[in-house]
């Protein structure tokens, strides 16, 4: 059994997909807990791993072509990757809820709004049409959708793309789950919608205690969110810190890169933002060595050699470099 206070242990998660091309190796033993009520970003550029690893988490990694090769995910002490497909299914929206990128894709556009969420509430409690209705009701208030009795009855295109995401987080609190993935729910919203999404998020995990992983290519969003931060590449956990401390004082010179890319309200007009050079690894054949070395400026022999493992940086702050005492040093250096 798992600690107590961990609602979600994930253990050395490989995720495959077999194509023409070779086998992609989309997720590669990828370790982390997650505590109850806690929030956790997730952060990287895109196919880094960070869908397919949550994916994997929920069992929703098609086969063929892809295969979740080894690993655990603990949930509450009950390995999900063991479970019988019915069993999933019943963790699935009641304890694990999952919050998809685009709405309009996720949300079935010939079904109301109303028999969306009331599906899920006759499926996992056996809800009376009513007492289902009445529920809905509650919860497009919730998430502030107004006059939400007559919208019952229209349909996903009837509502703006922010409306269809509150829709899409109502349908995720219905059965009150434990954990919540919200997978770059507002990559396709305009600015001003974004921020209304993540205070709406914020203040319903607040209330009501769940667990949340945010999934983002963002790291302005997770400052705002999360209280924990893994940063993931090439399909490996890089580094893992809490969020004040991962912008503090990063581990790992992909992350320095992330944040050093990041525009700044007190920077001089005239500073150009940074880039990271080249491109991220192609994952059918990955390097013997770390991932991120040939686009590292503190590559060393050993970087080309050994892959690093994700160990201790700081208290509770984890990087998977080595060099991670150079760059301590030389930050030290430079205050």
């Amino acid at each position: 059994m798992i600690p107590a206070e961990n609602l979600l242990e994930v253990k050395n998660l490989t995720t495959h997909f077999h194509t023409q091309g070779g086998i992609v190796r989309a997720v590669n033993d990828v370790s982390f807990q997650i505590a109850a009520g806690e929030t956790v970003g997730v952060v990287g550029e895109s196919g880094c791993g960070k869908s397919v690893t949550m994916r994997s988490i929920m069992r929703l990694i098609p086969e063929p072509p892809g295969k979740i090769a080894a690993g655990e995910v603990l949930f509450e002490g009950r390995d999900l990757l063991k479970l019988p497909e019915e069993a999933m299914r019943k963790i699935r929206g009641q304890e694990i809820a999952m919050i998809f990128q685009d709405p309009m894709t996720s949300l079935n556009p010939v079904l109301t709004v109303g028999r969306q969420l009331t599906e899920s509430l006759e499926e996992h409690f056996g809800s009376s049409h009513a007492r289902a209705e009445a529920r809905a009701i509650e919860l497009l208030d919730l998430v502030g959708i107004p006059d939400a009795a007559n919208r019952l009855s229209e349909y996903p295109h009837q509502f703006s793309g922010g409306m269809r995401q509150r829709v899409m987080i109502a349908m995720a609190l219905s059965c009150d789950p434990k954990l919540i993935i919200a997978d770059e729910p507002t990559t396709a919203l305009d600015v001003t919608i974004q921020a209304q999404i993540i205070e709406l998020i914020n203040r319903l995990q607040a209330e009501m205690g769940m667990a949340v992983i945010w999934i983002t290519h963002d790291l302005a969003v997770v400052a705002r969110l999360a209280q924990r931060v893994l940063v993931m590449y090439a399909g490996r956990i890089v580094e893992s810190a809490p969020m004040k401390s991962l912008f503090a004082d990063p581990g790992h010179p992909y992350t320095m890169g992330l944040l050093a890319s990041l525009p700044r309200l007190d920077a001089d007009k005239d500073i150009e933002l940074q880039v990271i050079p080249g491109q991220p690894p192609n994952q059918v054949a990955l390097p013997v060595g770390c991932p991120f070395a040939p686009r590292c400026t503190y590559t060393v022999d050993r970087c080309i050699e050994e892959n690093p493992p994700l160990e201790r940086y700081r208290a509770d702050h984890w990087a998977a470099c080595w060099e991670k005492e150079k760059i301590d040093s030389e930050r030290a250096m430079a205050r």
